[in-house]
């Protein structure tokens, strides 16, 4: 499975963008897709979760109300709209995919994906 993200650059603050992550490779229902971000001296943190079994999301504290998550049908391509962009959120952002294979005994077993980031600059 390969997850490739795009849509980084950079803006100002009080502006908008739009990242986009699109799978490859995947031929299992995938159970769970998000986002996370890492900072320059700080450790990876989740930024927006959403699971396929529900129209359940997730999101971090500080990105509430500014950020919506989504995804295509197929749940071949992920959204993360950033609205109101702060300094603060600059970092490069991944992409996580986890595909869940089941197995006739009623078993699973899960793979997890990252893609490579996609660098968010935001201007003061």
């Amino acid at each position: 499975v390969q997850l490739v993200e795009s849509g980084g650059g950079l803006v100002q603050a009080g502006g908008s963008l739009r990242l986009s992550c699109v799978t490859s490779g995947s031929t299992f229902t995938s159970n769970t897709m998000a986002w996370f971000r890492q900072a320059p001296g700080q450790q990876r943190e989740l930024v927006a979760q959403m699971y396929s079994n529900g129209d359940i999301t997730k999101y971090a504290d500080s990105v509430r109300g500014r950020f919506a998550v989504s995804a295509d049908n197929a749940w071949n391509t992920m959204y993360l709209q950033m609205n109101s962009l702060e300094p603060g959120d600059t970092a490069v952002y991944y992409c996580y995919r986890k595909d869940r294979q089941w197995f006739a005994n009623g078993a699973y077993r899960d793979t997890e994906s990252w893609g490579r980031g996609t660098q968010v600059t935001v201007s003061s």
